[in-house]
């Protein structure tokens, strides 16, 4: 029986580090799509958000067999709950930039908008790194780690600030630029928003671990 459980939680583990992956390219495709101003990446960011729909289904089938047959531990408990909450957060996230690659595709339809060419890739970067810390805290149960990814969350507000306010000030500047510059500022906010689920999942480790909810109480 023991076998049979930790077998179960090992698949588990693999899938949610399947599903993280996934939405760490589907962000990465997305602003390439943007910056590149390609869309040969379009095709498979959707087919990646479908795999993750499947997995998302996967990940809550074996959370209810764990719990149902196997009466787990507090701490695989924990773990298990955990993992439904980061098995809701990492689909959000694929939906994020499904939303990302949607705004960029219409952005094609114009000209670029030259002084963001740096910034929101830079941004990305950062939210995709945070997915990635935070995955990786959550299976290895690394509250160490999972406290970086909150530290990294201020960065990533940071940079959605300063992108914020160098579009408005374009916007301020040439009203011809507005359609434009909106779509960019949901672009940042949309990876803003993934940095906020890689959070919860980091915050899900934290209370794997310790025990403790951490939610709104990062100091």
């Amino acid at each position: 029986m023991e076998r049979h459980f930790d077998e179960q939680l090992t698949a588990l583990k693999h899938t949610l580090i399947k599903m993280s992956a996934l939405s760490e390219a589907m962000i990465s495709d997305s602003i390439q799509v943007l910056c590149k101003r390609d869309t040969s990446a379009v095709p498979r960011i959707r087919e990646h958000e479908e795999e993750v729909n499947r997995l998302q289904i996967e990940i809550d089938g074996i959370c209810l067999r764990l719990i149902a047959l196997y009466q787990p531990t507090a701490g695989d408990l924990r773990f298990i709950l955990g993992a439904v909450k980061t098995n809701g957060d990492l689909e959000r996230m694929a939906d994020l930039a499904i939303n990302i690659c949607d705004k960029a595709e219409r952005l094609l339809e114009e000209p670029p908008l030259a002084p963001l060419a740096t910034s929101l890739p830079d941004m990305a970067a950062l939210a995709s790194q945070m997915v990635k810390e935070s995955l990786h805290a959550y299976v290895n149960r690394a509250a160490d780690k999972a406290r970086i990814v909150l530290l990294r969350d201020d960065q990533l507000d940071d940079m959605n600030r300063r992108i914020t306010t160098d579009l408005l000030a374009l916007m301020q500047k040439d009203s011809g630029m507005i359609k434009r510059a909106l779509n960019l500022l949901l672009i940042a906010r949309n990876l803003e928003r993934i940095g906020d689920h890689a959070t919860n999942i980091a915050e899900n480790a934290i209370f794997v671990v310790k025990g403790l909810d951490v939610r709104h109480h990062h100091e």
